[in-house]
């Protein structure tokens, strides 16, 4: 049976560290999996305890594997953040919004988690639509349903 899964990988991002690939494609889809801040040349940890620094380095690392899919944070439908402390909610919305300025934000969810790996205080992972399945836009920059032409429609944009 042919494997319907493409396996996205950079060299850009930190290496696995475990039985999991940075991304994979499916069905019109890129599933990233969760990013901590670890410098893709040298695996270690980026930013000591300062969440800000480990929160730009993880989406520096999501870039990357959304850049290897051939996507941008654009195509990103739906994050999930999580913390070891929700102290944090603030600084790490602040850099990861930044990220999508000027795009309609994906659907999120944000929890406290007691610990994750490599002692880090945040963990981000995506799912994105490949840019075959987007809307396209008007002139107004509003997303349009492919099938009807309506915003806000609520059907499929695989049209």
């Amino acid at each position: 049976m042919k494997d319907l899964r493409e396996v996205i990988a950079s060299a850009d991002a930190p290496k696995a560290i475990g039985p999991y690939s940075q991304a994979i494609r499916a069905g019109g889809m890129v599933f990233l999996s969760g990013q901590i801040p670890l410098d893709p040349r040298t695996g270690e940890m980026v930013g000591g305890q300062d969440v800000r620094a480990q929160t730009e380095r993880v989406m520096q690392n999501l870039e990357a594997v959304l850049a290897a899919a051939s996507l941008s944070f654009a195509h990103v439908v739906k994050a999930t953040i999580y913390l070891t402390d929700l102290g944090d909610f603030a600084v790490v919305n602040e850099v990861y919004g930044k990220r999508f300025e000027g795009l309609a934000p994906p659907a999120r969810a944000t929890v406290q988690v007691a610990a994750l790996p490599r002692g880090s205080k945040v963990e981000i992972d995506l799912v994105a639509l490949t840019a075959g399945v987007l809307a396209p836009e008007d002139p107004d920059g509003s997303a349009r349903s492919a099938r009807t032409g309506r915003a806000g429609a609520g059907e499929p944009i695989d049209g």
